[in-house]
């Protein structure tokens, strides 16, 4: 009995220190920064000073009412994604956040962090430009909602989001009291009622890192009509902007 009972003990210590090694890296778990890459073309840097931090924006300037906010997911060097985009809605200034220690942003990457950044970005956007769409990928996809909710924009465009990282971080580690551990939880849930922006959520048919009902449970929290789900077929979650016509969905 006494073995039992120390057995017991030793397995409930270990889990309880796995429990708070989770706790103490669970930011390296959701955030994978990525360098600075050298770029050529229409693009160029613009910083943004934040909590005396740099936030850089890489940008396809023009002129006019339109413009386009992105936010990318969490191991994603934005400026690989500038040229299509760019080429997808050539009538649209372009801006695309580099979280904090992405791309040369200084800081560490939160959520707190990344809600305060993308509204500084969308209050200067909103400066220049008449007509905002915001397009929110995986992990943006939670940043891009709740600036939607909070703030008018023309358009919402979701690209494979889910519902909340607590959901997405049950699925994923189901031994573990996710609810209680993570500081940063992105619940989508939360804040897609109050969304009015017509939005359109795009979802990978093979989708291997969010599953299909995280992204159907974010669609059904939004308003009745406001948003529309679209499944592409034969994609996963990374290779979803190469399947054919997605940037022609967007539009």
């Amino acid at each position: 009995m006494k073995r039992l009972r120390r057995m017991a003990l030793i397995l409930m210590l270990t889990y309880l220190a796995l429990c708070g090694i989770m706790y103490w890296t669970q930011r390296s778990f959701l955030y994978f920064p990525q360098p600075a890459t050298g770029s050529s073309g229409p693009e160029r840097i613009l910083d943004l000073r934040v909590d005396d931090v740099r936030v850089r924006v890489s940008v396809r300037n023009r002129e006019g009412a339109d413009a386009l906010v992105y936010f990318g997911g969490n191991a994603e060097d934005v400026t690989r994604s500038l040229d299509d985009y760019a080429q997808a809605f050539p009538d649209h200034a372009i801006y695309m956040l580099h979280y904090r220690g992405y791309g040369g942003s200084t800081g560490a990457p939160s959520e707190a962090a990344l809600h305060r950044d993308a509204k500084v970005l969308l209050d200067l956007v909103k400066s220049r430009h008449s007509r905002v769409m915001l397009v929110g990928r995986s992990l943006g996809s939670g940043v891009a909602v709740r600036l939607a909710a909070e703030n008018p924009v023309e358009r919402l465009v979701l690209i494979t989001p889910y519902d909340s990282i607590v959901n997405v971080g049950r699925e994923q580690f189901p031994w573990l009291p996710v609810g209680w551990l993570l500081k940063d939880r992105f619940e989508s849930v939360r804040w897609a009622p109050a969304v009015k922006a017509r939005t359109l959520i795009l979802m990978a048919e093979r989708d291997e890192i969010i599953a299909a009902e995280r992204t159907r449970a974010l669609h059904r929290t939004f308003a009745s009509g406001v948003a529309s789900l679209e499944v592409v077929p034969g994609a996963d979650h990374n290779s979803i902007m190469g399947s054919t016509g997605v940037f022609g969905r967007m539009r």
